[in-house]
């Protein structure tokens, strides 16, 4: 084992043998490094004043993501470059592109946030070329400005490339340099770090994390912490052992079959999102609508799978496509419809020492009609009153297949068998989907709580279902006056 967390803090090396497990990027720098440019605000991974950049490597080239430090575990840079808002500024003092536009187009207010969106700008340039307004709100969307000042800031993002040659920028000129340094601190050893008798492992491949979970079965699962870092810094949970994934290169696969795709369960939401839009486009749309571009870039598919929350987004999906689920323990591997792992309010179908290995996607059937609406208090970063995710194969007009799911209706994502046995079989009609409707009655009883109703959501359900059936309707009665190919146009 190795016993020393090595990283990049800019172009400075850091080893660290003692250290917290639990102790976040943010408070490492204010407290450890008396970095303060980065801020804590809301300490949940939502406002984005914490918001830093960090540099790994995927394969053999060097990515910069932004990432809400406060939610983030300190040993999970293991290998990694961090930057920060002290890093922009030039040698010879000179202002980034980022921040000279921020001050050209007035986008400073109280300045509280200010350091957190200059990092995700600065992701945003290192990343792309002079995108369109929308990509710059979506990248935008995890930096909360309590001072209205969007519209100066979504002009300092345009501007930003007004005044920099982005393949010359000194970030750009140096990233061969730190891939190289980056690759030289990769390993095949499990990282153990700790204090206080609590560890965190990082192991470096998936027979070791296995290895791991058989010694340790009662440890926490980490992969983007964006869960698990809440436990921490709201519910002030102790947590001894931590066994990482970020390190497995297999759990960070996504393969394409024939038949499926394969997710390994450390693919974030931001690789595996283009992938599962290209099957599920509607999918695709609801991913966008998960956390925002910070928490995207560190939380998993396996991850949102494996808490086994109510109202985690992705399972209603998943479960509508006809997900399965593959589980390890040690060298035994098995796999369950994803529907049968959820067995109660925080209970899954996991042994200890079990883990979620990968999500197995299947490939829709030629034709299938597929939904999956998100109804929440806003659109970005907010946590689904009602989720609902639909599957329906028609042969001659006739239901022959329906695999409807929801999310915030029962104590687990659940399918909703008594509607589904009303659609099937019976002809894709209003009258149908009205009585698949009522139905929805005797598959859930809804709680009311601070998200919405009982009412509410058992309407919503409902409703879900009829737009379901006026969107597809509507979209197949204009493919056959314009034609598939003008579909979209249309």
């Amino acid at each position: 084992m190795r016993e020393t967390l090595r990283f990049l803090l800019g172009d400075e090396p850091r080893e660290i043998r003692d250290v917290d497990p639990t102790m976040t990027v943010l408070d490492w720098l204010r407290l450890e490094e008396r970095r303060t440019g980065t801020k804590e605000g809301c300490n949940e991974g939502d406002c984005g004043a914490c918001t830093v950049v960090v540099g790994r490597l995927d394969g053999e080239t060097l990515r910069y993501e932004a990432v809400n430090a406060c939610i983030r575990f300190l040993p999970t840079l293991d290998g990694c470059q961090l930057l920060t808002v002290e890093h922009l500024k030039g040698p010879d003092g000179a202002l980034h592109p980022v921040q000279q536009a921020m001050v050209d187009e007035h986008g400073s207010q109280c300045g509280f946030c200010t350091p957190g969106f200059v990092m995700s700008m600065l992701a945003l340039y290192l990343n792309e070329d002079r995108p369109a307004e929308d990509r710059i709100d979506d990248a935008l969307a995890g930096n909360l400005c309590r001072c209205t000042g969007y519209a100066p800031i979504v002009r300092a993002a345009q501007r930003m490339y007004d005044l920099g040659d982005r393949a010359r920028d000194r970030f750009a000129l140096a990233a061969d340099s730190v891939a190289d340094r980056l690759r030289a601190l990769r390993d095949e050893e499990v990282l153990c770090v700790g204090h206080g008798g609590r560890r965190f492992y990082a192991p470096a491949t998936e027979g070791q994390f296995a290895d791991l979970l058989l010694q340790h079965p009662d440890a926490t699962i980490v992969s983007g912490a964006t869960d698990v870092g809440l436990w921490v810094t709201k519910f002030q949970r102790v947590l001894p052992d931590i066994v990482w994934t970020g390190r497995v290169a297999e759990l960070r696969r996504l393969r394409a079959t024939d038949t499926a795709l394969e997710i390994g369960a450390a693919v974030t939401y931001t690789d595996a999102a283009d992938a599962i839009a290209a099957l599920y486009p509607d999918f695709g749309e609801l991913i966008r609508r998960i956390g925002a571009v910070q928490v995207r870039n560190a939380g998993t598919i396996g991850g949102n799978v494996a808490n086994g929350s109510p109202i985690g987004d992705t399972p209603p999906a998943l479960i509508a496509a006809g997900a399965t689920v593959v589980l390890r323990l040690g060298i035994e591997r098995r796999t369950l419809p994803l529907e049968d792992f959820f067995l109660a309010y925080g209970k899954q179908d996991r042994r200890p020492g079990e883990f979620v290995e990968k999500i197995v996607l299947p490939r829709p059937a030629p034709g299938a009609l597929f939904r999956a609406y998100k109804v929440s208090k806003r659109f970005d970063q907010d946590i689904s009153a009602v989720c609902g995710a639909f599957l329906v194969e028609l042969d001659n007009g006739r239901v022959s297949r329906a695999r409807l799911a929801y999310g915030g209706m029962a104590a687990t994502p659940k399918r909703a068998s008594a509607a589904e046995a009303a659609l099937v079989g019976q002809s894709w009609s209003e009258a149908s989907v009205r009585r698949a409707m009522a139905a929805l009655r005797e598959d859930f009883t809804p709680l009311t709580d601070w998200r919405a109703g009982a009412d509410y959501r058992a309407t919503v359900a409902a409703n879900l279902l009829l737009k379901l059936f006026v969107e597809t309707t509507e979209e197949a009665a204009v493919t056959r006056l314009v034609g598939p190919g003008r579909l979209a146009h249309a």
